[in-house]
């Protein structure tokens, strides 16, 4: 009969527990990890900023001459058209004109007559060069079917020609204003050149410029304003565009003609838009965490139908996407599965249950996915979010969705 002591008992459990935990480091118990396919598809980089509507043609109706102007009945928001009355002066007493203001009204004719000339100028030299651009568009379209020139030069082909036609639009709404203050400087200077009292001290009517609306009334009431008091500012609210300020340092990367998408705006789904210059200037813009940015401005125009964007107005808020970078077809990852280690970049991929470690290059990337050049092939799944539990050769279980 063989007695068991208490000093062999614990010497056997010991022993037990060694085995165990020999088998344990044998046989590791996996770890449970996401995993996801390289895959095939669209890879898209933008940069993502705020930005805001504005009104691409605005005009700020002046007082042409001194004296007391007559209440404003409109209100923001009202239709306006062409030749509609917009305001009242009763001119200042022309005997208390001197030879120093009638000087000034004279050399306001004489700047008016100089702007209608530059705005001219510059019209003429607009459709000049729309002319120049529609033909380099139209060999484009010959050349892109038997792919004589690439996908962006054609792009930017089209993005000039519709940069120069909004150009002419734009000439051509300045050539308008410049002759309605030249009809204004002159209806002013003749106001006080009259020699019938009775004349010189009639009201002087200020009639709008343009079809649209009022977008802010500056002088309401009834007050004594002098020569070029601003009285009402108008544009037409259907004639949208962007402003979205960016750093300087995404800016060298935003090409003309590039696609802008539209997000958070309020409706239903986004926006299309594309840029229509980026501004040579930069500012200085203190950001929410006090430090100095230097910004520049990026101009955008709408690609949509005018009921699409009817509901947007003048400094209306918007977030928009502009791309920088995109490929049609790329091998993918999820950013989430890069780390780096020995200075590269490298990944965890499930291999015959286990996790191997690959290194692998990187190409362009955006704040979801990256480009994969070499490393790995379609199809291969690579560990998402590899915690500090994972070692070359760790097996793994990989979890369901």
């Amino acid at each position: 009969m063989v007695r068991f002591s208490l000093k062999t008992l614990l010497w056997g459990i010991l022993v037990i527990s060694l085995v165990m935990v020999a088998v344990a480091a044998l046989f590791p118990k996996p770890v449970a990890v996401r995993a996801t396919p390289v895959t095939v598809g669209p890879l898209r980089v933008s940069v993502v900023e705020d930005g805001k509507t504005r009104i691409r043609e605005k005009y700020t109706v002046s007082a042409p001459v001194s004296g007391r102007l007559s209440r404003i009945e409109l209100r923001e928001g009202d239709y306006i058209s062409v030749d509609r009355l917009l305001a009242v002066i009763l001119p200042s007493d022309p005997a208390l004109l001197d030879q120093r203001s009638l000087a000034e009204t004279h050399a306001r004719v004489q700047a008016a007559e100089a702007a209608v000339l530059r705005a001219d100028s510059r019209e003429q030299q607009a459709r000049i060069d729309f002319g120049l651009s529609q033909t380099k568009f139209d060999r484009a379209k010959r050349l892109l079917p038997q792919r004589g020139i690439s996908q962006d030069e054609y792009d930017i082909a089209e993005s000039q020609m519709l940069a120069d036609k909004q150009a002419i639009e734009t000439a051509s709404f300045e050539s308008e204003i410049s002759r309605f203050e030249l009809k204004m400087a002159k209806a002013a200077l003749n106001q006080f050149e009259q020699d019938d009292d009775e004349v010189q001290v009639a009201p002087f009517e200020i009639f709008s410029p343009i079809d649209g609306r009022v977008l802010r009334v500056m002088e309401k009431s009834s007050t004594v304003v002098n020569v070029g008091t601003p009285l009402i500012e108008l544009g037409d609210p259907r004639n949208l565009e962007m402003e979205i300020d960016v750093l300087s340092t995404d800016a060298v990367k935003i090409r003309t003609g590039a696609d802008v998408t539209i997000e958070h705006w309020g409706g239903e789904s986004p926006l299309k838009g594309s840029v229509r210059v980026v501004e040579p200037g930069a500012f200085t813009k203190i950001s929410s965490l006090g430090v100095e940015e230097q910004r520049v401005n990026v101009i955008a125009d709408f690609n949509e139908p005018p009921q699409r964007i009817a509901s947007l107005g003048d400094g209306y808020r918007v977030e928009a996407r502009i791309t920088i970078n995109q490929l049609d077809k790329a091998l993918l990852i999820p950013n989430n599965a890069l780390f780096r280690y020995e200075q590269q970049w490298h990944v965890l991929v499930v291999q015959n249950g286990a996790a191997e470690l690959r290194k692998v290059e990187i190409g362009i990337q955006n704040e979801s996915q990256a480009q994969v050049v070499s490393g790995l092939v379609e199809g291969e799944r690579v560990i998402e979010y590899p915690s500090d539990q994972l070692n070359p050769g760790t097996p793994v279980t990989v979890l369901k969705d």
